[in-house]
């Protein structure tokens, strides 16, 4: 069963190297963890094929890998 993804913001693609994208800080933070006396938030950042109903075309979503999986 694949767990919902939790959307933090989008963007939009716009050059081959160039993305622009907002990101919900509120929502962000809520999923924060801290290391070495910063905060931290994994994230997926997916290209769409073609733009959705806004044209926007870069979908950001939480990374939810367990924290005590990374090597730092």
């Amino acid at each position: 069963m694949e767990q919902t993804k939790i959307k933090l913001g989008n963007g939009k693609k716009r050059k081959d190297n160039w993305l622009t994208a907002t990101l919900c800080l509120t929502e962000a933070k809520k999923h924060a963890y801290e290391y070495q006396g910063k905060e931290y938030v994994n994230l997926n950042i997916n290209i769409a094929d073609k733009p959705n109903e806004w044209g926007k075309d870069v979908a950001i979503s939480l990374n939810d890998y367990k924290k005590t999986d990374l090597p730092f």
